[in-house]
């Protein structure tokens, strides 16, 4: 796979994934009880798109580190894997709270009653994704194959992730921000990674045609 090629998979699959997630997360936030099955699936299936546009992120990012550096390349392996298991384990979460919510003849709220998720999408889900963006921070400070900012931001965003890793000592009220499933843990955590991979799949993406006009062909000829 060639760099170019690379920069706009990377980019377009961050972009999908980010625009899937901030579409998903006021989902969760439409109904004070428990909400109907109708918008539990669907915030589900829009989580499934943004979660598989994440897998295609993660493998081209691995892609793009070994074209750029490919003595690096093993920075954008760990990136890859610790992706791909929080992609796993969420999606993992959502099959446990789509299974619970077809099974009963009643509305339930799966944040609460699916016990199961808890850890899955809370303290587990947070240390992968600090894993991940450490990963992808040290890949960027490596090889510049992207700003500056987009290293350090990562890093950011690895270190609050690790804060929220000891939530699981603080119950399962998702209306308290520090719960195993609270709005901190799970809904703030999700639209802070939508947003920084919003503008990273952005940046990533004019990056590929801006290499494109250097090298003096059209940005989508490759």
């Amino acid at each position: 796979m060639s760099e170019a090629v690379a920069r706009r998979l990377t980019g377009l699959a961050a972009v999908v994934a980010a625009l899937a997630l901030i579409v998903q997360v006021p989902l969760y936030f439409l109904y004070s009880g428990p909400p109907p099955d109708a918008n539990v699936l669907s915030r589900l299936l829009v989580g499934i798109v943004a979660l598989a546009s994440l897998v295609v992120f993660v493998t081209a990012f691995r892609e793009l580190v070994k074209s750029v550096a490919p003595a690096h390349e093993w920075i954008g392996s760990i990136a890859f894997a610790t992706g791909l298991v929080y992609a796993t384990v969420t999606l993992v979460s959502m099959g446990l709270e789509a299974g619970a919510v077809i099974a009963v003849d009643h509305p339930i709220d799966p944040t609460i009653d699916v016990s199961g998720t808890y850890i899955l999408y809370g303290s587990i889900s947070r240390l992968m994704l600090a894993l991940f963006l450490t990963a992808l921070g040290l890949a960027v400070g490596r090889t510049r194959l992207l700003p500056r900012w987009t290293g350090r931001s990562a890093y950011v965003l690895a270190a609050i992730n690790l804060a929220f890793v000891p939530s699981l000592f603080f119950g399962n009220d998702p209306a308290f921000f520090y719960a195993a499933n609270g709005w901190g843990t799970t809904a703030l955590m999700g639209a802070v990674l939508s947003y920084w991979l919003l503008a990273l799949g952005v940046c990533t993406y004019r990056g590929a045609a801006r290499l494109a006009q250097a090298a003096g062909t059209p940005a989508l000829r490759h």
